[in-house]
């Protein structure tokens, strides 16, 4: 299972997401590739904000070695799902979609819910991260066993 995880600027909220699934996958001795990336293009090349990589540290999940990307039209062929946090990314990813195939990849990570960005808020980032880890634990026992 090859899994793309999204946000805007692929520095607060997808690389925690990735972090935390390869982490759970990982210690599932899964063998899945996880991956991030924003659908904006601010950060690219930058490394994560500190503030998620340091709630991640904080659980045992080291993000400090990611690099800010931004999502492309290729990365609908190199992932078998692709996990957004928001609704407004959800619409600018589902718009580069070619087909049904490409639309049907994306998901919102916690189904009907948002992950907020705490991008102006040091405070969220912990409640941001045990949201994340309860989508990613979710993903993981929907699909573990396919």
């Amino acid at each position: 299972m090859k899994i793309l995880m999204i946000c805007l600027g692929n520095i607060c909220r997808s690389p925690l997401a990735e972090g935390i699934m390869q982490h759970l996958a990982d210690k599932q001795g899964l063998g899945w590739t996880i991956d991030s990336a924003g659908t904006g293009n601010w950060h690219v090349g930058q490394c994560p904000d500190h503030r998620s990589t340091r709630v991640a540290q904080r659980y045992g999940v080291d993000i400090s070695k990611q690099v800010c990307r931004q999502f492309s039209v290729a990365d609908f062929d190199e992932f078998d799902l692709l996990m957004v946090m928001d609704r407004n990314n959800l619409r600018n990813v589902l718009a580069m979609a070619r087909n049904s195939a490409d639309q049907a990849k994306i998901r919102l990570l916690l189904n009907d819910r948002e992950v907020p960005d705490p991008y102006y808020d040091d405070n969220q980032f912990e409640p941001v991260y045990k949201l994340i880890e309860d989508g990613c634990k979710r993903i993981i026992n929907e699909f573990a066993h396919q």
